[in-house]
């Protein structure tokens, strides 16, 4: 078994590393950072759109290039590294991956074709505060087609045109799609990378349209999660290693005591510990990559494997990284907490590692039963 990318991937890679370091330089992504008045990166996505990043994974029936997963998780790795401030999970890898997972024909025929073009912008609104998300806490409902509730935060919601959204309907969780128009109150919320945006999304009879059968919601909602876990871990490690070539062209640079620190003992390990991560991160992302690719059974367990590992080395290769330049690290001018801030905001997308841990035991205990 070949747990590779193939030559035509690599090239993709290659290009989208290309057209992001002409379009997604630093100085582009602190803009949206300095700027309280701009949520994302508007031209960038944009582009994006027009290199049909936005539709590589849908099918091209319905406006997409039809590629694969493969491809996505390679244009996720390198949007990772460039910390693209730009809607591009929330949109592709929950969104569209809930639409062509349990969209009905005319839902698919309806959606995915302006995902592709960018004239849609997704969200996900499940959580409703702190706390572990369950049925018996769900307050969102809907009845008569129409959701109210209030959904807290809720990742590029301030921007979003369309959300996914969990909530009852007859006392069943189900997952429902929402159109943002009109009916939906937001308030912008402050977070640790104001490079993605948050809201507090409060729905006031909001025409929805459910996905799936009824009493499906968690069922969907886990789903669409492992599917996303991949292509966020590979976000993740994208910036994890991009942490890792900042530290070392820094410690090749800098001297101390008539050395480059690199040649300290202390740094040695500080950037062979972030390379064993991060390895360790590309192992299990190749795995959920090919779970993701092939529908494989193991996509829960290899989801939650890729999720669990990259959080770790993306947390872990932007706070070395800082160490690493020493005192100038924590300051502005540097880009290293760029890579921080992106790494706690992904941390928790999707659910926190802590959930994802709990998650992949369940899964093998369940295997192992079986």
């Amino acid at each position: 078994m070949n747990f590779d990318f193939s030559d035509d991937q690599k090239f993709l890679k290659n290009e989208a590393r290309k057209f992001l370091d002409a379009n997604a330089s630093a100085a582009k992504v602190r803009k949206v950072l300095d700027d309280d008045k701009v949520a994302y990166d508007a031209a960038l996505w944009k582009a994006v759109a027009g290199q049909g990043w936005l539709g590589a994974a849908i099918p091209e029936e319905h406006g997409g290039l039809g590629l694969g997963h493969l491809e996505l998780c390679v244009i996720a790795e390198e949007l990772g590294r460039a910390v693209a401030p730009i809607p591009f999970a929330s949109t592709v890898y929950f969104l569209a991956e809930a639409v062509m997972l349990a969209g009905t024909d005319d839902q698919k025929a309806a959606l995915l074709p302006k995902i592709a073009a960018g004239e849609v912008i997704g969200c996900v609104a499940t959580s409703e505060g702190p706390g572990v998300l369950q049925a018996s806490a769900l307050q969102a409902s809907v009845s008569g087609g129409k959701l109210s509730g209030t959904k807290l935060p809720v990742t590029d919601g301030d921007i979003a045109t369309h959300a996914l959204v969990i909530a009852k309907e007859n006392g069943q969780a189900g997952l429902f799609l929402a159109d943002l128009s009109s009916g939906v109150t937001r308030e912008a919320l402050q977070t640790l990378d104001p490079t993605r945006d948050a809201a507090k999304l409060t729905f006031s009879g909001v025409a929805v349209e459910r996905l799936g059968a009824a009493g499906e919601g968690f069922a969907l909602l886990e789903q669409v999660t492992d599917r996303a876990a991949v292509l966020l871990g590979f976000e993740q490690l994208g910036g994890a290693d991009r942490c890792l070539e900042m530290a070392k062209a820094y410690a090749l640079e800098r001297y101390a005591f008539g050395r480059v620190i690199a040649s300290y003992q202390a740094i040695k390990h500080k950037l062979a510990d972030i390379y064993i991560k991060n390895e360790v991160a590309r192992s299990n992302a190749y795995y959920g990559a090919w779970a993701l690719n092939t529908n494989a059974p193991e996509l829960p367990v290899a989801a939650s494997a890729a999720r669990i590992a990259a959080s770790e080395a993306f947390w872990f290769a932007s706070k070395e990284n800082i160490q690493t330049h020493g005192g100038i690290g924590f300051t502005w001018e540097i880009d290293a907490h760029l890579y921080y801030r992106r790494s706690r905001q992904l941390s928790l997308v999707a659910g926190a590692p802590r959930v994802w841990k709990e998650r992949l035991i369940s899964h093998l205990e369940r295997r192992n039963a079986a």
